[in-house]
């Protein structure tokens, strides 16, 4: 018996990837987070699987679920929005799994900062602009950022910003940001990227505030700061051009 825990992309159904649709399609039990894992994905699971949506489960229930499925060797598939790895509270549970010697696998998905960017339809590494993505959230309601991870010291870096969690905390993310990146500074907040319905707006640290307030966005959207937003001033990357030598592009003899 194993448990699999599986990412299901940021919300289209066909973003999963292949690895992870045919583990659910052969697990006997399918726990997944129904607030932000569409149906369709785990429809792929067995039609006389266990489906349970663990929206509303503390983490006792979770792994009183998993000890059940274990007792009668039935694999479990665990679906995460995005990709686990990033805020997918798998550490806790993998933590209660280890104590218990209840073996796990891990299997990647498409996380929501990569479905933001392909929206927006931007690269979040430009040459001479920025070469750094730095992923993060603020804190309010959920746990604590440890010390020297806060807003500033990150900002201070002037890399791309992925910020999770934190459309609620825009006051902050603002106040924060403007005296490294400026207040011209392109920002772009994408709702729910790549479900039906997905909304962007872009704006700048200096209006971006207002421009989220009138679109009525409160939640499940990811905020990217960066100059790479609107930037078309960049030397084009090294990897093409003609006069730079590599192993698989070696210089020709004259």
């Amino acid at each position: 018996m194993t448990v699999h825990f599986i990412g299901a992309g940021p919300g289209a159904a066909d973003l999963l990837t292949l690895r992870g649709r045919d583990l659910i399609a052969r697990c006997p039990v399918v726990l997944y987070a129904g607030s932000l894992v569409p149906r369709e994905v785990v429809a792929h699971a067995p039609q006389d699987a266990r489906v349970l949506d663990t929206a509303a489960l503390t983490l006792d229930q979770i792994i009183a679920e998993i000890e059940s499925a274990h007792a009668r060797g039935d694999d479990v598939a665990r679906v995460h929005s995005g990709d686990p790895a990033l805020y997918g509270a798998i550490g806790e549970q993998i933590r209660r799994l280890q104590a218990k010697s209840i073996p796990y696998t891990i299997t990647p998905g498409v996380p929501a900062y990569a479905a933001a960017a392909a929206a927006l339809g931007a690269e979040l590494t430009l040459p001479d602009i920025s070469q750094t993505v730095i992923l993060t959230r603020t804190a309010m309601k959920a746990s604590a950022m440890p010390n020297r991870e806060d807003l500033a010291t990150l900002g201070a870096s002037g890399a791309t910003l992925a910020i999770h969690l934190s459309v609620r905390n825009l006051r902050h993310v603002v106040e924060s940001l403007t005296p490294h990146y400026g207040a011209d500074c392109p920002v772009a907040v994408v709702y729910r990227a790549s479900w039906p319905d997905e909304k962007i707006v872009r704006g700048t640290l200096a209006d971006i505030r207002d421009q989220v307030r009138a679109a009525k966005i409160t939640r499940t959207a990811l905020i990217l700061v960066g100059r790479v937003l609107a930037s078309q001033d960049f030397t084009d990357s090294k990897l093409y051009d003609p006069g730079h030598v590599h192993l698989l592009r070696p210089k020709r003899r004259a």
